[in-house]
């Protein structure tokens, strides 16, 4: 079957299978695995608009391939491959050493192919990347759709993309040219038309399921995201994608919000191949109150049981967390303050109180609430070991305050691996107490490969380096378990493992960083077997951050019918 586009999906690092790498708990808290499997929203937004232009896309998972089959070559698999086009995404910077290891595998196997990348990351180092041999092109921008359109339409028909928007790229003799990054749309609502219904015709033309999974364990827990706009409202100091890192590398002054009907219409399309948990991502306040009225009243006309996982960026008043319990019982909320500490919240943007958080916190468990996840940091500005290890303190005040509720669930987690290229704590590191250790895209690419995953943090802080960054996660992330252990929220078997987990990886860590000072690389490589036990330990967050996953995860002949009859 002819493919116009080939759109490839890396791991963090390209040969995460033969290297010697304790990952550390930078991946407990979200769905993908320590080799971040996930692919971004993009490449199906992407592959939607391409194919609702005529071109035939299809995605390539190799990430979730190469975890799901440790005998899966994924070398032989790219000269398999057949397109005259390849496009591989750099949005996340974690998944740069794979990227560029990728990369280099389609020019080796196809060499006159074109090879495009883009993505956040990408598009804050696409002068480094254009100076590799294997990338021609490079897309720049959080909204792709109608350039990438324009770039294979010059393709095809054999045109120099001079007024293609956004585009960085090389030429036939290899001078490197900057077209103007002018396609910054504030109505993105025809750039995400049928993206989920495009994801299951492919997975049937293509016959590949596998490759459309984003995360390893999907079949069995099938989560799934919608997205409710591009650009943000806030200005986190520790994030790449805040309002002010939108400004300065992406040209979007103000965020652009998706309607409440195309929103709607994107649980639709995932209710109906999935019974799996649905995370509407983002604050449905950012747009208004109204938007948020608009958009949990049309949820609650549809009745659907899919599990609910909403968003709060701040406190919330009780109207809003009732329209929420209505429009989706039973509905699970996160919110992340990052710190107990109000100075240390509030130096890194997040300015409300210890009191207004347990407000919501009470009135969210009071109209129904199934779940309440709460998520706290560890490498934040104006944070000591001290601070961090009193939020610990300050969880388990929380959960003598609501009587040991289970759906109280909370969390903490080390800033890792990367303080995000684009962040005002990145760009402004003196501003905010930081200290930039790596900068190229190369130190970075290199630093996921090391054996330690404190030598991949990109960062120091004024209050704590590496070092006090690494124990001090150990440390606190055991404690938590201990406080929940006592309080009775998760199982006792639960917290044995968890606990079993994290001392065994932290004193792999300290004996991994002795045998560095060392010198004995060898004696590393030979730790391999056990070091990959600890990385594939059950992860206990995980396990709590889950819905009660449904009997039937999955709605193969629902998603066949949509297909055949357009609906």
């Amino acid at each position: 079957m002819s493919t116009d586009l080939i759109l490839l999906h890396a791991p963090s690092v390209y040969d995460f299978r033969q290297k010697t790498i304790l990952y550390g708990p930078v991946s407990d808290l979200i769905p993908p695995s320590y080799v971040f499997e996930m692919y971004p929203i993009g490449l199906t937004s992407i592959a939607d608009y391409l194919d609702r232009h005529g071109y035939r896309v299809r995605i390539v998972n190799l990430a979730v391939r190469m975890l799901r089959n440790r005998r899966f070559d994924a070398e032989a698999m790219i000269k398999r491959l057949n397109a005259p086009i390849f496009g591989i995404d750099l949005h996340w910077m974690l998944h740069c050493h794979g990227a560029i290891e990728i990369a280099r595998l389609v020019k080796k196997w196809h060499p006159q192919s074109k090879l495009i990348f883009g993505g956040f990351s990408s598009t804050y180092f696409y002068k480094q990347l254009l100076e590799r041999p294997e990338i021609d092109y490079v897309l720049r921008g959080d909204s792709t759709e109608e350039p990438f359109r324009q770039l294979m339409d010059c393709l095809k028909n054999g045109k120099e993309p001079e007024s293609v928007p956004n585009l960085a790229w090389k030429d036939r003799q290899g001078r490197v040219h900057e077209n103007p990054f002018s396609n910054v749309p504030s109505d993105i609502d025809n750039v995400m038309v049928n993206h989920y219904g495009n994801v299951v015709r492919s997975v049937i033309r293509y016959r590949d399921l596998i490759s459309y999974t984003p995360v390893k364990d999907w079949l069995r827990y099938p989560i799934t995201a919608v997205l409710t706009c591009r650009g943000c409202s806030e200005n986190c100091v520790i994030c790449g994608g805040s309002a002010a890192a939108f400004r300065r590398c992406y040209h979007r002054d103000k965020p652009a919000y998706r309607s409440p009907e195309t929103v709607i219409r994107d649980i639709k399309q995932i209710s109906r191949f999935s019974n799996g948990p649905i995370f509407v991502l983002g604050d449905l306040r950012q747009p208004g109150e109204d938007y948020a009225t608009e958009v949990l009243s049309q949820l609650q006309k549809l009745k659907l049981k899919n599990p609910f996982i909403l968003e709060l960026f701040n406190p919330a008043p009780k109207e809003l967390l009732q329209q929420m319990s209505r429009a989706c019982p039973n509905f699970s909320l996160e919110i992340s303050p990052e710190s107990h500490d109000y100075e240390v919240r509030k130096a890194i943007g997040r300015n409300y109180t210890d009191e207004a958080l347990e407000q919501t916190i009470a009135d969210a468990l009071d109209v129904g609430c199934g779940r309440l996840d709460i998520f706290y940091m560890i490498g934040l500005t104006k944070q000591t070991p001290q601070s961090a290890l009193a939020t610990i303190d300050y969880c388990d005040y929380l959960l003598k305050k609501f009587n040991s509720d289970k759906r109280l669930c909370l969390f903490t987690s080390p800033l890792a691996p990367f303080l995000d290229p684009g962040s005002l704590g990145f760009e402004q590191p003196e501003r905010y107490g930081y200290r930039v250790l790596f900068r190229s895209l190369e130190e970075h690419r290199q630093a996921l490969a090391s054996p330690l995953w404190k030598y991949s943090l990109n960062f120091e802080t004024k209050w704590m380096d590496r070092q006090q960054i690494m124990d001090t996660a150990y440390d606190a992330i055991l404690r938590l378990n201990q406080v929940k252990r006592k309080h009775g929220v998760i199982h006792e078997n639960l917290a044995r493992i968890s606990e079993q987990r994290l001392k065994g990886a932290w004193d792999m860590a300290h004996h991994i960083d002795n045998l560095l000072a060392q010198g004995k690389h060898q004696e590393i490589e030979i730790l391999k077997p056990e070091v990959d036990k600890i990385n594939g330990f059950p992860v206990a967050e995980k396990i709590q951050l889950e819905v009660t996953p449904p009997l039937m995860p999955i709605k193969p002949f629902h998603a066949l019918w949509s297909v055949l009859t357009g609906k």
